[in-house]
């Protein structure tokens, strides 16, 4: 299936802005966000259509993925 993946802040250094990738049926948030040497511990958001969602949802073919990472300030 192919997933458009956006990522935000620092998760694009070294990495894209978006890209489109084929991904197998049954691919979770997870599964894509470790594929791309993301730690999911660093993740703060993410969302499949503009929707939050889980790590454990499985995006179909055609899903916007947004991954932005933890926010820290003060």
């Amino acid at each position: 299936m192919r997933i458009t993946v956006k990522l935000f802040a620092y998760f694009r250094d070294n990495r894209f802005k978006e890209r489109v990738d084929e991904y197998p049926a049954g691919t979770t948030v997870e599964d894509i966000i470790c594929g791309l040497g993301i730690d999911p511990q660093e993740v703060g958001i993410t969302m499949i259509n503009s929707r939050h969602c889980t790590f454990d949802q499985v995006p179909a073919e055609g899903d916007q993925l947004a991954i932005f990472p933890e926010i820290g300030g003060g």
